[in-house]
C-alpha cells in the first residue's frame, strides 16, 4: 500500500533525528550469533509499543547485519508491511496499558503456518533499556529516570531519551520457532496465547535479569508475611507462650517483620553504583572478574544464591556493584543487626540489605518471620547473599561454615522446589585488605572488636596505602536439587512433615556448608602477594636473597601451571621478579643492599600481617607441601609409602583448610604433583621409588621450602595427639584437649619464635579433634572422655617422623610430659 513507504521514510528520517543524540549498543555480543536461518521468515517480538525502541533496535539490527524490523517480509502468499510487532496495545497519555488480543502480525503468521502454507517463522524478542550503561553513568540525577517496572507514558519515555539516551542497550534473544508450536495440535487460538505466554515470561525473566524483580510495594510483602501458616502458628504460640493477646503477637511479628525486611530502591542501587566507581578508581588499581559468565549462565529462571568468602567489608559493596555493571540484579544481602545504624542503615535497606539479629535462640515467633521472610524471597526469585563464615575472617583462611542460613535455605526448598536454586560461590581475593591495620591487632592478641560498617571510615586516612588489585572469581555454581538428588535419591517423594525437618536434613546441611566451602577455595585468587608470603615465612628468618625468592616465586608459579589447583583458581602475571617488584613497590617487603646483592625480608609489622595472606592461599600448596615435607628425614621413598602417609594424613588437612579432592580421587592427583616435583628437579625417580636431590643443592632448598608451608599445620596435629596420648585414655574430654593443645601451642610459638598467631587458634583445635572423631581415630564414652586405638602413639611417631624435624617433636613430647597438673586445671577451667 502506498502509505507504507511514507511511513518508512516518515521513521527513517525520525531515525536520523534520534541518532543526533542517542548512542546504542548491543549486550552480550555473543547473541548477535543466534541460530536464524536466513530462509525463513523473522520476527521480531518487541515488549511494548515504542517508536523510539523500534529505531534503536532498527539501528541495531543494520549495525549487526541482522535483517531489520522496519522493512516488509514475505509469510507464505502474503507480505507483512514490516517484520516486527508489539506484544502489547500502545497505552494511552498516562501509560495505561490494554493487553488484551493478540498483534495482528502474529496472528497472519500462525494461520499461515496452520494451512501449511509456510515452512516456519522465527520470532526473536528484543528488549531496549535506557540508562542502563553503569559503566560510563555518572549522574545520580540521571539514575532517576532510568528503566524500571512503572509503566511510563510518552513524557516520561521522551525525558528519559533526553537524560539518557547516550547510554541505551539492546538484547537480542534466541529465536522462537512457530512450526514447533504448531506440530502440537492445540489449534490457531491456543498456539497464540501460547506465543504470548511464552513471550511474556521470557520479556519478564530478561528485564528481570538485567534491573531486577518487579518488587511488590514493601508494605504488602510485611504484611503478607504475616498470613503466612507458618507465621500464624507461631502467633498462637506466643499468645499461649506468653498470655497476651492477639493483637500484641502480631503487632511483635509486623515489628520484627520490619525490622527485618529491605527496601530496595533501584534509584539508590544505582546512586549507589556511581559513588562506588568513584571509590574503587580511589582504592584499587584494578578489579579483575573472572568466570562471570558462570552466573549469567542460570540467571533466568534460577533463585540465585551468592555466597563469597567474608574477608572484608568491602565484599558485599563489591559484589554488588559488578553484579550491577554486569547487567545482573544486585541481591539482596543478609546483614548483622549491627549495621542497621541510622543513616547508613537505611542505605544499606535501600541496596538491598536485610537485618538479621546474631542468634534466634529462644524467639520462634523472630525465628518464623525471618524464615519466612527469606521463603518468600527465594520464591519470587529475588537473588540472594549470605556468608557462610558468619564472619570476617580475621586470619586470612577460610572459617569453618556455619549452617544456619544454608538450613533455612534447605527448609525453603523443601517446601518449595518449583524455583530451582543455584549457590554460586564468590572467591574475593585482596593484595591488601582494608581492614589490614585492624586484624594486625586481632593476630597479635587484641580481643576481637565488634563488626561495624565504620571500620570502614577508621582506615580512610589509610588511603595513601597502595591497595593494590582486587579477585572476583565466580565458582563452580551447587544445584540444590541436583546436590540433594546425590545425597538423598528420592527425597521429592518423601513425607517431609509441616516443619520440613526430615531426619537427613542435619547431616546433609554440613555436607552442603563443607561443599559450598570447598567450591569458595576452588576459586581461590591466587596473587602477588600471596605467593610472597608464602615463599618468605616458610624461612627461618623471613628473608631470603632477592634471587633465591625470585626461583621460588618461579617455582609456586610452574608448579601451579603444571598441576591446576582447579579450573575456578587464577595465576598472576608475569614471573617471579616481577612478582617481588611489584610486592616491593606496596611497602610490604623490606630490602638490604649490600656488596653481594639485595635480601629481602619482612619486617615485624608485615611478617604478622603477611600470615593473614599466606593462609588465603595455604589450601592451593597443601597437598605438594605435604608430599615435600616426606622427604625432610628420608631421601628416598617409595610411591606406596607415599601414597600411604598422604592417605593418612590428607582427611585431616582436607578438613582444616577445604581442599578440593576426595579420597578416592588422591592417588591420581598425588602422581600429577610427583611428576611436577620431577619436571622441577625437586624429585628423581627410579623405578618405583623417589629421591630427593642431594641436601647441598638449591633443588634440595626449593623443597624443603615448599615443605614448611604446612609445617605448622603438622605440628598442631602432633601436639594434640601427644598431649591425648601423655593423658591416656579416657582422661581428658574434647573441650579439655581441645584448651590444653591451646596452651601448649601459645607456649611453643614463644620458645621456637614462631610469628604465626593462628598456630594457637583455640578453633583449629577443636577442628581438628572432630575431624579424629568423624574418621573413627577418637571415641567418647558416656561422659565425654576421649578414648583411642592402642596403636595410635605408634602410627602417630612413625608418620611424624617423616613430616616433622626432630628438634620439634623432642620439643613437643617434652612439654606434654612436663605439663604441670595445675596448669592443665587452669587450662581446663
Amino acid at each position: 500500500m502506498p502509505r507504507y513507504p511514507f511511513r518508512r521514510f516518515g521513521f527513517g528520517a525520525l531515525r536520523r533525528l534520534l541518532y543526533l543524540w542517542v548512542r546504542s549498543e548491543t549486550i552480550n555480543q555473543s547473541s548477535l550469533s543466534l541460530k536464524i536461518d536466513r530462509n525463513k521468515p523473522v520476527l521480531y517480538a518487541l515488549p511494548q509499543p515504542s517508536v523510539s525502541d523500534l529505531a534503536v533496535i532498527d539501528n541495531e539490527c543494520r549495525k549487526a547485519g541482522l535483517p531489520r524490523p522496519v522493512m516488509p517480509v514475505a509469510i507464505g502468499g502474503s507480505v507483512e508491511p514490516a517484520a516486527f510487532f508489539y506484544l502489547t496495545r500502545e497505552p494511552d497519555w498516562f501509560g495505561r496499558q490494554d493487553k488484551r488480543g493478540a498483534p495482528p502480525a502474529l496472528v497472519r503468521t500462525l494461520a499461515a503456518l496452520e494451512q501449511n502454507g509456510v515452512d516456519d517463522a522465527q520470532i526473536v524478542p528484543v528488549s531496549v533499556f535506557w540508562g542502563q550503561s553503569p559503566d560510563s553513568e555518572k549522574s545520580a540525577w540521571k539514575l532517576l529516570f532510568a528503566d524500571n517496572w512503572a509503566v511510563t507514558g510518552r513524557l516520561r519515555k521522551l525525558a528519559r531519551i533526553l537524560i539518557l539516551g547516550r547510554k541505551t542497550r539492546v538484547q537480542f534473544s534466541a529465536p522462537i520457532h512457530l512450526r514447533e508450536l504448531v506440530e502440537q495440535g492445540k489449534g490457531q487460538e491456543r498456539t497464540q496465547r501460547m506465543v504470548q505466554r511464552i513471550l511474556r515470561v521470557h520479556f519478564r525473566n530478561q528485564k528481570t535479569a538485567v534491573i531486577g524483580p518487579d518488587l511488590s510495594h514493601r508494605r504488602t510483602l510485611v504484611k503478607g508475611l504475616l498470613r503466612a501458616p507458618l507465621v500464624r502458628q507461631a502467633i498462637q504460640e506466643e499468645m499461649d507462650a506468653q498470655k497476651i493477646s492477639q493483637e500484641k503477637a502480631e503487632a511483635s511479628a509486623l515489628r520484627y517483620a520490619n525490622e527485618i525486611a529491605a527496601d530496595v530502591s533501584y534509584p539508590v542501587i544505582r546512586f549507589l553504583e556511581v559513588t562506588l566507581t568513584w571509590f574503587w578508581n580511589k582504592l584499587y588499581e584494578g578489579v579483575r572478574v573472572n568466570h562471570i559468565e558462570r552466573v549469567q549462565d542460570v540467571a533466568q529462571g534460577n533463585e540465585i544464591v551468592y555466597v563469597p568468602c567474608h574477608r572484608s567489608h568491602i565484599d558485599y559493596l563489591l559484589l554488588s556493584y559488578l553484579l550491577f555493571r554486569n547487567g545482573l540484579t544486585p541481591p539482596h544481602i543478609a546483614a548483622g543487626i549491627n549495621l542497621n545504624m541510622p543513616v547508613v542503615g537505611s542505605i544499606l535497606r535501600r541496596g538491598g540489605a536485610f537485618f538479621m539479629r546474631r542468634s534466634f535462640k529462644g524467639n520462634q515467633l523472630y525465628t518464623a518471620v525471618f524464615n519466612e521472610y527469606l521463603h518468600t524471597l527465594f520464591t519470587r526469585g529475588f537473588p540472594t547473599e549470605y556468608f557462610v563464615e558468619g564472619g570476617r575472617s580475621r586470619t586470612g583462611r577460610m572459617l569453618h561454615p556455619r549452617t544456619g542460613m544454608l538450613a533455612i535455605t534447605l527448609r525453603s526448598f523443601l517446601r518449595d522446589s518449583r524455583r530451582p536454586i543455584v549457590f554460586v560461590p564468590v572467591y574475593v581475593g585482596y593484595e591488601r585488605v582494608l581492614e589490614g591495620r585492624t586484624y594486625l591487632g586481632e593476630l597479635r592478641g587484641a580481643a576481637k572488636k565488634k563488626e561495624s560498617i565504620f571500620d570502614i571510615f577508621k582506615v580512610i586516612g589509610a588511603l595513601r596505602q597502595r591497595f593494590g588489585q582486587v579477585w572476583v572469581n565466580f565458582g563452580e555454581p551447587i544445584h540444590l536439587d541436583a546436590f540433594l538428588e546425590r545425597q538423598e535419591p528420592g527425597w521429592k517423594k518423601q513425607e517431609l512433615g509441616p516443619e520440613y525437618r526430615p531426619a537427613w536434613l542435619s547431616e546433609t546441611t554440613n555436607q552442603l556448608a563443607r561443599e559450598v566451602a570447598r567450591h569458595l577455595n576452588d576459586a581461590a585468587a591466587i596473587n602477588p602477594v600471596n605467593l610472597v608470603a608464602l615463599a618468605l615465612l616458610s624461612t627461618s628468618r623471613l628473608a631470603l636473597d632477592a634471587n633465591a625468592l625470585a626461583r621460588v616465586l618461579d617455582l609456586y608459579l610452574a608448579l601451579l601451571r603444571k598441576v591446576p589447583y582447579s579450573p575456578s583458581a587464577t595465576l598472576p602475571d608475569g614471573n617471579g621478579q616481577d612478582l617481588i617488584e611489584y610486592v616491593k613497590s606496596m611497602n610490604l617487603l623490606a630490602e638490604q643492599k649490600d656488596a653481594l646483592g639485595r635480601i629481602l625480608y619482612l619486617d615485624e609489622q608485615n611478617a604478622v600481617l603477611m600470615t593473614y595472606y599466606r593462609n588465603n592461599v595455604l589450601h592451593v600448596f597443601a597437598l605438594p607441601a605435604l608430599i615435600a615435607s616426606f622427604f625432610q628425614s628420608k631421601s628416598r621413598i617409595s610411591r606406596e609409602q607415599l601414597l600411604t602417609y598422604t592417605r593418612a594424613l590428607y582427611p585431616y588437612l582436607q578438613q582444616e583448610l577445604f581442599i578440593r579432592w576426595d579420597l578416592d580421587q588422591l592417588d591420581a592427583v598425588v602422581d600429577e604433583w610427583l611428576a611436577a616435583l620431577v619436571g622441577q628437579g625437586l624429585l628423581r625417580q627410579e623405578g618405583d621409588a623417589y629421591v630427593r636431590p642431594a641436601p647441598s643443592s638449591r633443588e634440595y632448598v626449593l623443597l624443603t621450602l615448599l615443605a614448611r608451608a604446612i609445617t605448622q599445620t603438622l605440628q598442631r596435629f602432633y601436639m594434640a595427639i601427644a598431649l591425648l596420648l601423655n593423658a591416656g585414655q579416657k582422661q581428658l574430654s574434647a573441650e579439655e584437649l581441645e584448651n590444653l593443645s591451646t596452651v601448649m601451642a601459645q607456649r611453643l610459638s614463644i620458645l621456637h619464635g614462631l610469628n604465626a598467631p593462628e598456630f594457637f587458634d583455640k578453633t583449629l583445635f577443636r577442628n581438628f579433634i572432630q575431624a579424629m572423631l568423624d574418621q573413627g581415630v577418637l571415641r567418647k564414652d558416656e561422659e565425654g572422655k576421649l578414648s583411642y586405638h592402642e596403636k595410635l602413639g605408634e602410627i602417630v611417631e612413625g608418620a611424624a617422623k617423616r613430616v616433622l624435624p626432630a628438634e620439634i617433636r623432642l620439643s613437643i613430647r617434652q612439654v606434654a610430659l612436663e605439663r604441670p597438673e595445675q596448669e592443665g586445671s587452669s587450662a581446663e577451667k
